[in-house]
């Protein structure tokens, strides 16, 4: 069954930000017509329908062509996705590659590799997902991705502030998203008791009903991305930075459970990413928009 679609009515907002980090600048007027995006992300058994009703394989099981990875070893070649593991300790949080570890065999239905599962966890987002599968799903439901002006459009509701949900990030001590609790990346004490992504709707919804606009994972966009919504600007990031050809990373929204306000406070709805479409982690997924 696919994700209840919520109507939004067209309107200008104030995109960007120009208070946390460099590539959430310029604040610029945007003006978006009328759409409709799904409730929430599409979720694991969602996922599992339309691989079942075409066969699809996911870009993170299928081998990489040595051709356009000159240099790269064969065992990094293998089918495989980025998986998060927390350090025994404080670590230097400039070194991403010390909580990230490539790891044959995870996919959307292996999230963490060989021997894990999304059996228990059919109504979490799908993850380990790349952006052509993202459009993939899409195509086949007759839907498509959100641009990253519609995405930050639905994501604040209506709302200038820091925050989809006003500028406290817990106001009155409530958790508004799922975002990393404790101290990134070796401590996570859980966000209302979720280590890692949570079911769909866990979290308080925005002013137009979506949730999980804001963390449980990343969402992709069919913007490409360019540094401080306009090319030319050193981006400080707090993913892996872009590598390669320029013209095949995305920017992705939404911040995921894996942001932290030490690390990565992206869990607004200014805030973006920039990812390599070729990439499958364990904090990606999608949501689907349409006119």
């Amino acid at each position: 069954m696919l994700t209840k679609m919520i109507e939004l009515p067209g309107g200008t907002f104030r995109m960007g930000s120009a208070d946390f980090y460099p590539e959430e600048s310029p604040v610029h007027d945007v003006t978006v017509a009328a759409f409709s995006i799904e409730r929430h992300p599409v979720t694991n058994e969602q996922f599992a329908g339309f691989v079942a009703a075409t066969g699809y394989r996911t870009v993170a099981e299928l081998s990489l062509d040595p051709a356009a990875y000159p240099g790269v070893t064969a065992d990094d070649l293998m089918p495989g996705g980025l998986v998060f593991r927390p350090t025994s300790g404080p670590v230097d949080l400039q070194e991403w590659r010390q909580w990230w570890t490539w790891v044959p065999g995870a996919c959307w239905h292996r999230p963490f590799g060989p021997g894990s599962s999304i059996d228990d966890r059919p109504d979490h987002p799908v993850v380990q997902i790349a952006y052509p599968d993202a459009a993939a799903y899409a195509a086949w439901a007759d839907r498509r991705l959100p641009s990253e002006a519609q995405w930050e459009y639905a994501a604040r509701a209506g709302s200038q502030s820091v925050y989809a949900w006003g500028d406290d990030a817990a106001p009155e001590g409530r958790l508004m998203a799922n975002t990393w609790q404790g101290r990134f990346p070796y401590r996570n004490d859980a966000a209302l008791g979720w280590v890692g992504t949570s079911p769909v709707g866990t979290f308080p919804p925005n002013a137009f009903g979506l949730v999980d606009m804001i963390g449980n994972v990343w969402e992709w966009t069919t913007t490409p991305y360019t540094q401080r919504h306009r090319p030319g600007a050193a981006q400080a990031g707090c993913c892996p930075e872009p590598t390669g050809d320029p013209t095949k990373f995305q920017a992705l929204k939404g911040g995921s459970h894996l942001c932290a306000p030490e690390y990565c406070h992206r869990y607004r709805p200014a805030a973006r990413s920039s990812q390599s479409q070729d990439s499958a982690t364990t904090h990606i997924g999608f949501r689907c928009v349409a006119d």
